[in-house]
């Protein structure tokens, strides 16, 4: 019984660490270009690119089967960090695959839902919370505003509603800040550290009002 039960033990190891080599030696490393492509995405899964979610689409980019510019949430501020990445030429979003809208998350009516569960099927990243013949409810910061959700409702319970950007989050864009002009990446103001002004002469005319400046 002892022999037995050591010769299993020993086999245990053995296979164990022939697993832990294979494990080592047959790795399959990810691409890292599809890594920095799906870094960029919006991460919506929205699938309104064509493709079931951002890594495929990130994957179908990376091997030349897709264009930088099927991706309606991520709008043209995706499609310039895209352009910078792959050293291509910015691109209009194409009108096939929808259009950029601010940022939205959805909504449900409580007392309306009657606890179908279709809309928590249709979510891709498991944003709603609820059960069968039970109230739903959106986890407002999981949901990606994907709309996904909207179509399978049997009740028409649920809106989609935009999101205001918070203090830390805005952007302003500077005067020509578009697609037609291909330096727009270094035009934008980031989100954090100090605005400058926009020229020379709004500097000028901002010191000559208050007085300040040298």
């Amino acid at each position: 019984m002892l022999t037995a039960i050591i010769a299993l033990a020993i086999l245990a190891v053995i296979f164990g660490l022939a697993l832990g080599y294979a494990a080592i030696r047959f790795k399959v490393e990810g691409d890292p270009l599809v890594e920095k492509i799906d870094a960029l995405l919006p991460q919506t899964q929205c699938g309104q690119c064509t493709y079931a979610g951002c890594r495929p689409y990130a994957e179908a980019i990376a091997k030349g089967e897709a264009d930088i510019n099927q991706c309606p949430p991520g709008g043209e501020t995706t499609i310039i960090a895209l352009a910078d990445l792959l050293g291509r030429d910015p691109k209009p979003l194409n009108p096939e695959h929808g259009e950029e809208k601010s940022k939205r998350v959805a909504v449900i009516d409580e007392e309306i839902c009657i606890g179908c569960t279709l809309c928590i099927q249709a979510c891709p990243v498991d944003a709603i919370l609820g059960a069968p013949k039970l109230m739903h409810t959106v986890i407002a910061d999981e949901c990606t505003g994907c709309d996904l959700c909207v179509p399978p409702c049997p009740v028409d319970c649920i809106d989609m509603v935009e999101v205001k950007p918070a203090l830390d989050e805005w952007v302003w864009d500077f005067p020509g800040a578009s697609l037609k002009y291909p330096a727009t990446a270094a035009n934008r103001i980031p989100k954090t550290g100090t605005s400058q002004p926009r020229d020379a002469t709004a500097h000028d005319a901002a010191t000559k009002k208050t007085g300040t400046g040298s």
